[in-house]
C-alpha cells in the first residue's frame, strides 16, 4: 500500500481566476491517478481588482485575500508563511503558479525527487525547454548571465518547487524571500537541488512578465546578494582607483623624463583621470556606507509578517 502524501499547494493570483480554475482540474487529475495524494490549495489573492471566482471542486480550497496588490514574490512570501502558521498537517509545500506555466503533473516528480533527498533538500524545477517569445528568452539569457556576474551564483529555476514539510520553518524566517523566492533560498544557503522539466503554456491569456517587469524581476534577485554584491562593487572601484593612478603616473612620467609631452596635453589628461578617480571614490564610499548602514540594523527572523497583508475575516 503506498503511504499517503499530503500536500499544499501555494498559487499567487492576481486576475486571472479563468486559469486557476483550470488549475484545480488539472490537480484533480493528479489526485486521480495518484490516490495517495491528498492536495490542498492556499490561493494568494494578490490584491484582485476581478471578483473572486472560486470554482466548485472536490479539493479544499483555502482563498486568501490580502489587502492590496504586494506582487508575485512577497504573495508568494505570505502563502508560505500562511502554511506554516495556520496548516498544521502536510507533507509537502508546492510553490506554483496558477497560469499552467507550471505542470501540476510534475508535482510528483518533484515529490520523488524531494523524498530520495529524505526530505533534507528544497528541490526547484529547472526549465529544459520554455514556451516563451524569441524576446523574452533572450533576455533571460542575459538576465542569467548578468546575475551571474554581479552574485556569483547560477539561476536556472524559477518558483515552481516542493518544500519538506520539516524545512518549511527555514524558509519562511529568511527574509530575502520577499525580495526573490528563489534568490533568497540560494543565498541563504538552505540545501537544494533541481530537476529539469518542461515549462507549459499558460492556459488563458497573456503573460504578465513582459520585458519590463523581467528586468523588475531580475534587479529583485539580484538585491537579496547586496553584501556580495557591495564587495563587488569595492573590489572594481579599488581596482579602477589603482589603474588611474597608474595613469597618472605614467603620465607625469612622460612630462618630466621624456621628451614626448605635448604641451598643455599632460596637465587636460591628469585633471581627467582625477575627476575619475573622485567618482570612483565617492562610489566607493557610498557604497561602504551603505553596506556598513545595513550592518547596524539588526532584525529578528519574523514568521508571522503575513498577517499585516491579509484581510482580516
Amino acid at each position: 500500500m503506498q503511504q499517503e502524501k499530503k500536500i499544499i499547494c501555494v498559487t499567487p493570483i492576481y486576475n486571472d481566476w479563468e486559469s486557476f480554475s483550470i488549475l484545480i482540474e488539472e490537480l484533480e487529475k493528479v489526485c486521480v491517478e495518484f490516490s495517495n495524494y491528498q492536495i490542498k490549495i492556499v490561493a494568494i489573492n494578490d490584491g484582485s481588482s476581478d471578483e473572486t471566482k472560486c470554482p466548485s471542486t472536490s479539493l479544499p480550497i483555502q482563498i486568501v485575500n490580502l489587502k492590496t496588490n504586494i506582487g508575485h514574490q512577497r504573495a508568494i512570501a505570505v502563502g508560505l508563511q500562511y502554511v506554516y502558521n495556520e496548516e498544521k498537517d502536510y507533507d509537502f509545500v508546492v510553490v506554483l503558479d496558477s497560469d499552467g506555466e507550471d505542470i501540476p503533473s510534475h508535482i510528483p516528480l518533484l515529490v520523488e525527487k524531494a523524498e530520495k533527498e529524505q526530505s533534507k533538500k528544497i528541490i526547484f524545477a529547472e526549465r529544459n525547454k520554455r514556451q516563451e517569445s524569441i524576446y523574452f528568452k533572450m533576455g533571460y539569457f542575459f538576465y542569467k548571465r548578468i546575475f551571474y556576474f554581479l552574485t556569483g551564483q547560477k539561476i536556472s529555476f524559477g518558483n515552481f518547487s516542493v518544500i519538506p514539510n520539516q524545512i518549511l520553518s527555514r524558509v519562511v524566517h529568511q527574509s530575502n524571500i520577499w525580495n526573490h523566492y528563489s534568490g533568497g533560498i540560494i543565498q541563504s544557503k538552505i540545501p537544494f537541488d533541481k530537476l529539469l522539466l518542461d515549462r507549459g503554456k499558460r492556459y488563458r491569456g497573456v503573460s504578465k512578465m513582459n520585458f519590463n517587469n523581467l528586468i523588475l524581476h531580475g534587479l529583485s534577485s539580484i538585491s537579496v546578494y547586496f553584501d556580495y554584491l557591495s564587495l563587488k562593487i569595492l573590489r572594481y572601484s579599488l581596482y579602477g582607483i589603482l589603474l588611474c593612478s597608474l595613469s597618472v603616473g605614467v603620465v607625469l612620467f612622460k612630462k618630466y623624463v621624456t621628451d614626448s609631452a605635448i604641451p598643455g596635453w599632460a596637465s587636460s589628461l591628469i585633471l581627467i583621470i582625477s575627476s575619475i578617480i573622485l567618482q570612483l571614490f565617492s562610489v566607493t564610499l557610498i557604497v561602504l556606507l551603505m553596506q556598513l548602514s545595513s550592518r547596524k540594523n539588526i532584525t529578528a527572523p519574523n514568521s508571522k509578517i503575513y498577517k499585516k497583508f491579509i484581510v482580516e475575516k
